[in-house]
C-alpha cells in the first residue's frame, strides 16, 4: 500500500480563477494500492478542487492545450506527463497561457 502524499499545488496564469481565485494549496492525496501518478492527480483534482469549468482545465484525461505543468519547476513533458509517478513534497504548478480578451 503506497502511503498518502503530500503535495504543493499552485495554480496561475488565470487557472487559479477556477479554484475560487486561491493559487496555492497544499492537498494530501490519500494512500492507495498503486503509486500516485499525474493522470490520477488530475482525476482528483477535478473531482475534489475544481468548483467550476472543468472543460478550461482538463480534456480528455489530460490539461487542456494552452496549460503549461511544471513538476518541482521542471516542465512535465520531461517528466513523463501523465506518467510521471509523484513523489511526497512534489511541488505541482499549473499556468494558464491562454488570455481571453
Amino acid at each position: 500500500m503506497a502511503a498518502p502524499i503530500a503535495l504543493h499545488l499552485e495554480f496561475g496564469g488565470g487557472a487559479e480563477l477556477l479554484f475560487d481565485g486561491v493559487k496555492d494549496h497544499h492537498v494530501t492525496l490519500p494512500s492507495q494500492s498503486e503509486p500516485w501518478d499525474m493522470k490520477q492527480l488530475l482525476v482528483w483534482i477535478q473531482r475534489n478542487m475544481l468548483k467550476e469549468r472543468p472543460e478550461l482545465f482538463v480534456q480528455g484525461d489530460t490539461v487542456r492545450p494552452g496549460i503549461l505543468v511544471l513538476i518541482n519547476d521542471a516542465d512535465w513533458e520531461l517528466m513523463g506527463e501523465l506518467e510521471y509517478q509523484l513523489q511526497d513534497q512534489d511541488n505541482v504548478v499549473f499556468i494558464s497561457t491562454l488570455h481571453g480578451g
